[in-house]
């Protein structure tokens, strides 16, 4: 992929699909209506069989669904997608390949994960990651200033209404595709959909998430192929151990000028002066603190 414009794809917090407003009353007892973030269920099929329904915001249902099936281990790279099927009156979308499927025993090794919006991690992921080696990347610090100034002042479902995470595909110092979702989960899954649809390399890419670095995250992000996975929140245990099994560089507690690196840090060029980077704007400090 060679197109580096900034935000090809960006939340649109005037979408009145995404939120509605509804009223209530404020600390003062007084009226007050606000934004709040719709969330509907969305049913993923596999050509005949179902997988599993997802909590989601609703946009871009055929990336979730194939960005979510293609991280299960459930689209190999070989498979040809011969067609995705979005019902919105179904709440259903089914992804089709030439390749017959059956995953009955799959789906009997469910787990519930920590994510919220209900995210499922199956049982034999950990077992996609055996041999898994992430490229070799450069990642300078300047880069991770800018990206952390672009995507946090960059208007979102988020500072509309909250409750909601976001996640954005960046090359270098330009955020790429922003997807938000109410589960961190869905939107990775957004991206690793669009990555495959698009053919875009992963080599290259830093992913950078308002959620928690957690395993699922983590496992995510390195089946993706992705080489470095920053964030504004903070860290797991199993996280960051998975992380250094498979050489992926994890940056987390990025807030304005600081951050911290616990994973790949060979990958890190100190080209900027922390000193020089201004302290984050209060009104976005707040951004990702709910994991």
């Amino acid at each position: 992929m060679t197109d580096l414009t900034e935000f090809q794809i960006a939340p649109d917090p005037e979408d009145p699909r995404l939120t509605r407003p509804i009223t209530g009353i404020d600390h003062e007892g007084n009226p007050a209506e606000i934004r709040v973030v719709e969330e509907r269920p969305l049913t993923i099929f596999l050509n005949s069989q179902e997988i599993v329904t997802a909590m989601t915001i609703g946009d871009h249902p055929e990336y979730l669904a194939i960005g979510y099936l293609k991280n299960q281990g459930m689209l190999r790279a070989d498979d040809v997608i011969t067609g995705t099927d979005f019902d919105e009156e179904l709440e259903t979308v089914v992804v089709r390949t030439e390749r017959a499927t059956d995953y009955e025993e799959k789906l009997k090794k469910k787990t519930r994960t920590s994510g919220c919006a209900v995210g499922t991690v199956f049982g034999d992921m950990m077992e996609l990651l055996e041999g898994t080696t992430l490229p070799a990347a450069e990642l300078r610090t300047s880069w991770l200033y800018a990206l952390s100034r672009k995507i946090n002042t960059r208007p979102s479902l988020y500072l509309e209404a909250g409750a909601i995470h976001g996640t954005v595909l960046c090359r270098e110092d330009v955020p790429l595709i922003f997807m938000e979702d109410v589960g961190r989960h869905n939107a990775v899954d957004k991206i690793a959909g669009w990555m495959l649809m698009e053919g875009a390399d992963a080599s290259d890419k830093i992913l950078y998430t308002t959620g928690r670095l957690t395993s699922e995250m983590v496992i995510k992000t390195a089946l993706m192929g992705i080489p470095v996975l920053a964030s504004r929140s903070g860290f797991t245990a199993w996280g960051v151990e998975i992380a250094r099994q498979v050489g992926l560089t994890l940056i987390g507690r990025m807030r304005g000028k600081r951050f911290h690196c616990l994973s790949g840090a060979e990958r890190l060029v100190f080209d900027a002066d922390p000193a020089a980077e201004p302290e984050e704007d209060r009104k976005h400090r707040r951004k990702g603190a709910e994991g």
